[in-house]
């Protein structure tokens, strides 16, 4: 980084790091004093609307092994990977991720490790982890190909990475793109103006096997997302009368029968 470019992409970061406090992955509409039944509640709804994120990370086959979630959110996944036996180690941007899946695991009286830190430098000795998981946090970072590095990195030699990233001409990229009523601008654009916190990456399946280059055996498909379907509930970034109309008329029924290939999830399994 030279010149102004590092207090820009720290500004970046900071952007990040603040709207991930402010709505851990997971948490937007739901609330409520009882702890067990609020964590209860987002591990629900998570698998409700991405119900193929069990079959993908498949939690049991870390039992035993050291593994490493970069993202955790509200631990919804997390507690899946330590409840399944991995010796867990977990990271977040964020204090408040941290925070929550803590709490999450103590409560279930169950033991793993977890530290506030950023994934472009992650503080593991390289080789650290059998397993890498990271669902839909790498295209946050400033520099995505920097945070696939240090997946690499620290991943030892016939280790296992599990990464989700966002793919650019998904439902999610065209709807938003289609709002934006900038034809001559890209659903790229439009994702990171728009989709989450600032500047929000997403990619091709050809430029999403390029950044995996490195590694071996790598699968990538694609699948919908609770947001190509809008099955979450709206962000606070529209308009409540104008995403009540959308999210009423919204043609789901079209958007299941053409299948996965606009699916906005780029689900990835790749060896070290």
């Amino acid at each position: 980084m030279r010149g102004s470019e590092g207090p820009v992409i720290e500004s970046l970061k900071d952007s990040v790091r603040a709207y991930w406090n402010a709505e851990p992955c997971g948490t937007r509409g739901i609330a409520g004093p009882d702890r067990r039944a609020y964590f209860d509640s987002i591990e629900r709804e998570r698998y409700a609307t991405e119900p193929y994120i069990p079959s993908f990370a498949r939690f049991d086959r870390a039992r035993g092994r050291r593994l490493l979630e970069i993202g955790v959110g509200a631990g919804t996944d997390f507690v899946n990977w330590v409840r399944g036996g991995a010796i867990a180690t977990g990271v977040d941007l964020t204090e408040q991720g941290v925070r929550l899946t803590r709490e999450r695991v103590e409560g279930e009286g169950l033991h793993a490790h977890l530290e506030q830190a950023d994934a472009e430098s992650l503080p593991f000795k390289p080789d650290s982890f059998d397993f890498v998981y990271s669902f839909g946090v790498l295209h946050h970072s400033p520099d995505t190909p920097k945070t696939i590095g240090e997946v690499h990195r620290v991943l030892r030699p016939g280790g296992t990475a599990v990464i989700m990233l966002y793919h650019c001409y998904g439902w999610v990229g065209l709807t938003l793109w289609a709002a934006k009523l900038r034809p001559w601008k890209s659903p790229r654009w439009a994702i990171a103006q728009s989709l989450e916190s600032p500047d929000t990456k997403s990619y091709t399946v050809s430029e999403t096997r390029a950044l995996f280059n490195a590694f071996t055996d790598v699968k990538i498909r694609r699948v919908l997302s609770s947001g190509d379907l809008l099955l979450m509930p709206p962000s606070s970034k529209w308009p409540k009368a104008f995403a009540s109309v959308v999210w009423k008329l919204y043609p789901r029924w079209l958007v299941r029968l053409l299948g996965d290939r606009f699916g906005t999830n780029i689900l990835i399994e790749a060896k070290k």
